[in-house]
């Protein structure tokens, strides 16, 4: 396996790979349970304590 070979293949999965990882974040940030959690956390910095 020469590099060309290596970094073709780096190059084709390496793009699928980002791309399924950003589809799983999207699916995880929209999800209707997430509203919840993600309006708490925003509110964290604005907390007195």
């Amino acid at each position: 396996m020469d590099y060309t070979t290596l970094a073709e293949f780096a190059q084709t999965w390496g793009l699928v790979y980002m791309v399924v990882i950003f589809i799983g974040v999207l699916i995880y940030a929209f999800r209707p349970g997430a509203k919840k959690t993600f309006d708490r956390a925003a509110r964290i910095p604005l907390k007195e304590d």
